[in-house]
Parts: C-alpha cells; structure tokens; sequence
C-alpha cells in the first residue's frame, strides 16, 4: 500500500463536506485533485470509501469503518508534528512535576489546564504526595521542580524561589465544646488536644500539652472534623470539600497566624527550562488572583 497523509486529509475533507466540490473549496485545490486523491486511496486500499451513485458522495460501510481509522492516523500526524514544531524549538520534550497535595487545587489545575493549551507536545507526569514526599521526589530527581508549602528551610542541594502565600485559619468541629462562635483565647486552646502537620526537622507552635501529629493536612482536617482536636490549617484545606460543612473556623486575636508561603524546589545546578520557569510565573499570579478574590 502507498498511501499518504494528503490523500487522508483528502478523504476525510470529502466524507466531512459530502460532496467533492465541498471538499475542494475547503481544502483549497482543484476538485480534480480531490477526486484522484480519493480514487489513489481507494486503490491504495483496494475498497470502495463512496458511493457516487447519488448527486453527493456518501461513505460506503467499508468507508465508514476507514473513516474512524483515517481521522486516528490525522490526529497522531499532527501530534507529531506538535512534539517535532515543540522540540526544534527547545521546548521540553518531558517534565515531572511535584505537587504537595495540600495547595489550593482550583490554581493548580488552572495551570495545567493552561500548560496544556501552551505545551501541547509536553510529556508531562505529575507527581501528588506530601510536602516531603515531593520535594524527595526532586531529591532522586524522578521530578525536575515541585510545588510545596514551605515547612522550614530547604536542603542544601535544593535552589528555590517563593511563588505566593495561603492564609491559615483555626479551626474545630462544628460540634467541638469551643465553637461558641466567639473569639477564644490561647488558654482555651491549650485545654484540647492540639493537632500538628509532622515533619521532620520542623516544629510547629505547640500550645497544648496534648498533641497529635500527621503528614497529612487531609488527615488532620479529617481528624479535626471527627471532633479529635483543633488545628491550625491552611484555608483551602479547611474548606475542601466534604470537609469544609464538617468544620468551624475560630478567631483567637492572641494568635498571630503568617500566611503559608508556596515554594518552587529544584536542584541546584542546571538553569530552569522556560516551561519550568513559565509554570512558576503563572503559578505566582493564579495564587495571587485567589487570595485577593477571598
């Protein structure tokens, strides 16, 4: 068989337009070629892709089954061309991506969704797990940058580059004893049992003699939502979902509360590809836009 793309193109510009004279004006070129680039594809072939008994052309069954198939072959073409345009240009071919599974996820698929508008050839693998699971994700560089809240200071193989901040609230079960819906004091919150993100190395503000600790701000709003303790949390987390209905936010004027800054890893060495250096650009101003928007 010697068929070729253009004569694909042909076909399918012919079973789209209904009729030859259609398919010409769309494509651009003389209806004569249309039709002997059909009839190439049909011997090609060996089967018959239209019945030309009526004014228009209409697909045969055969034509029908090669239609599907023809329009596959067109789409892998152009993403051939996609990732050939992308490569020649010095775009990535691939890239691994941490994603501290605690950030606000209505930026972040903002950013994929726009990533994938821009980088349409990129192999792109995203990795989802803890703030220290990503930035060892870096570590054994099975991701090239991850995105993570700052939890302490980073290792001395790692560069970074903060993008943005998440305001923190605290927060108890709607049915805990200090939802009163007043304000509560830092004596109160010392009298139940605290609930702390773990990790190594770093230690939060530790106001009650009672503490549970996880890696997980999920698990912890779980635990928070069962009644277990409070807990200081990010405001998206504390809002997530089927969590935020199950959890009370508290004002305590005692408690001065730092936003949670959002950081970019990567290891030190090499210079940041411009898709890299993009998603941390855009990053930066998608958080921006939801902190203002609170």
């Amino acid at each position: 068989m010697e068929w070729t793309i253009e004569r694909l193109k042909h076909f399918v510009a012919t079973a789209e337009a209904g009729s030859m004279t259609e398919a010409a004006r769309r494509l651009g070129r003389a209806q004569s070629a249309v039709s002997t680039a059909v009839a190439l594809l049909e011997a090609d072939l060996g089967l018959e892709l239209f019945d030309r008994s009526g004014r228009n052309v209409r697909l045969t069954a055969e034509g029908e089954v090669m239609l599907l198939e023809a329009r596959e072959l067109l789409r892998q073409a152009q993403a051939l061309e996609y990732r050939a345009r992308a490569l020649s240009g010095g775009q990535t071919a691939k890239l691994a991506v941490g994603l501290d599974e605690a950030l606000p996820y209505v930026p972040l698929a903002q950013l994929l969704k726009e990533l994938a508008a821009r980088a349409p050839a990129l192999e792109l693998t995203v990795l989802n797990g803890t703030a220290s699971e990503v930035a060892e994700h870096v570590a054994q560089q099975r991701a090239q940058i991850a995105f993570q809240f700052d939890r302490g200071p980073a290792a001395a193989h790692f560069a970074q580059h903060h993008i943005g901040s998440v305001p923190q609230i605290v927060c108890v079960a709607k049915d805990h004893v200090l939802a009163q819906g007043k304000p509560v004091t830092r004596k109160a919150l010392a009298e139940h049992r605290q609930l702390l993100m773990h990790i190594e190395g770093v230690e939060d503000t530790v106001l009650s003699p009672s503490v549970w600790r996880s890696d997980s701000f999920y698990v912890i709003a779980e635990m928070v939502a069962d009644g277990l303790g409070w807990a200081i949390l990010p405001v998206n987390i504390a809002e997530y979902g089927d969590l935020g209905p199950h959890l009370q936010p508290l004002v305590c004027e005692e408690l001065a509360l730092s936003p949670l800054t959002v950081r970019m890893l990567w290891q030190q060495g090499p210079a940041l590809h411009p898709t890299a250096l993009w998603m941390q650009q855009r990053l930066t101003q998608l958080l921006m836009a939801m902190v203002r928007a609170r």
